[in-house]
């Protein structure tokens, strides 16, 4: 018998078979870690090359009452990780938040950014953002907010530490003055939102933050470790602290919550969990796991739909991440995830070369399985 399979032998046994009146909740975390699946040891037998940071928070109701529980895994904000297209659920949350300083504006006022040719609705960038973490919706929404106006919502409502300097995936990433919107008072009248001008970013003075041993840029290899510390930076703490918000608000206090009413509280959470092809994306493409890749994100398996996951997801420069609240309403389980790893074998990045379905996209969907069903154990037990 294996180590691991003999400890978590034990740790279940002195969990569920004690007969004492007071039963220490067990760390489902470490247990998962533990796991001898090859999908969670290709990570933890590399934690070094992984950067691996997770915090997992139990979720415990008792009467009216909610008790979060976190447990961490190398969780430290001072070692930077690129957080991708998880800052996007700043832009959507914050952009509703917008919307009720406005007269006449809500989610479905209709819009466009000056010298973009699309018009659109805020409701349909937040609704594309999640299904399938649209760039081009993100940054029509960070247009409207400016990366000043994020920083300090943030900061007011202390959801520290984190830092918005940039747009995604586009050439004018890192300008600070916004393009301006216009807006539809009606069928035949428009009104122009003039542009922000924004504070340039500060290089990040974090740990971690010159990654690999070198880069690509305009087709030419770099021999040096690429240099994050201008980029966006939203840790796995803030991360955590922004989902309970949107999901638990009555647990703030009332100037630590997003100003949203009931209607675009659920609005939010609805676009959250909206698979695709409940969006209008074709399923055959974005299959259910496209955007959920705990649990489901190596497998094109369906989704049950007793199970729903509240979450965003991000990769890019070979770092995964996700977070997300996941519910199975079926067996009565409930739990907060969040963890990001890297997945860059060869240590260059912008090379387009990253192992994030080898190595990425197995460990995040079996860690979120692992725990689940650890989830499931306990709530049997009791």
């Amino acid at each position: 018998m294996g180590r691991r399979i003999f400890f978590f032998i034990i740790a279940i046994t002195t969990l569920f078979f004690s007969c004492t009146k007071h039963i220490e909740e067990p760390d489902l975390l470490k247990m998962a870690l533990s796991s001898d699946n090859s999908k969670i040891r290709k990570v933890m037998d590399s934690l070094a090359q992984h950067e691996l940071q997770i915090r997992y928070t139990q979720i415990d109701r008792i009467k009216d009452s909610i008790i979060f529980t976190d447990y961490n895994f190398q969780v430290n904000d001072s070692n930077y990780f690129y957080p991708a297209s998880t800052v996007k659920i700043l832009t959507a949350v914050l952009a509703i938040e917008k919307l009720n300083e406005m007269d006449s504006l809500d989610l479905y006022t209709q819009f466009y950014v000056e010298g973009d040719s699309l018009e659109t609705t805020f409701a349909n960038e937040i609704s594309k953002i999640f299904a399938v973490s649209d760039n081009d919706a993100n940054n029509r929404l960070l247009e409207f907010l400016g990366q000043d106006r994020i920083n300090q919502s943030l900061k007011d409502k202390d959801i520290a530490p984190v830092r918005i300097s940039h747009r995604l995936s586009t050439e004018n990433a890192f300008e600070v003055t916004t393009r301006p919107l216009i807006v539809y008072l009606n069928d035949t009248t428009t009104a122009w939102l003039k542009p922000s001008v924004n504070k340039p970013p500060a290089p990040l003075a974090l740990k971690r933050v010159k990654k690999g041993t070198a880069y690509y840029e305009d087709n030419t290899l770099i021999n040096e470790p690429f240099d994050f510390s201008l980029k966006n930076y939203f840790p796995i703490s803030a991360q955590n602290e922004v989902l309970k918000r949107i999901v638990f608000p009555e647990q703030f206090p009332k100037n630590e919550r997003f100003r949203l009413s009931p209607d675009q509280q659920s609005f939010l959470l609805k676009a959250m969990s909206d698979l695709p092809k409940n969006t209008g994306f074709d399923e055959m493409e974005y299959y259910d796991g496209y955007c959920k890749f705990f649990m489901y994100g190596d497998t094109r398996d369906t989704i049950p739909e007793y199970i729903k996951i509240y979450n965003k997801v991000g990769n890019a420069y070979g770092t995964i991440t996700d977070c997300a609240y996941i519910i199975d309403h079926k067996n009565d389980v409930e739990f907060m995830l969040t963890a990001t790893l890297i997945a860059n074998n060869n240590g260059v990045f912008n090379d387009g070369s990253y192992e994030y379905k080898e190595t990425g996209l197995p460990f995040l969907a079996q860690l979120g399985r692992e725990i689940y069903n650890l989830e499931i154990v306990k709530k049997q037990r009791k």
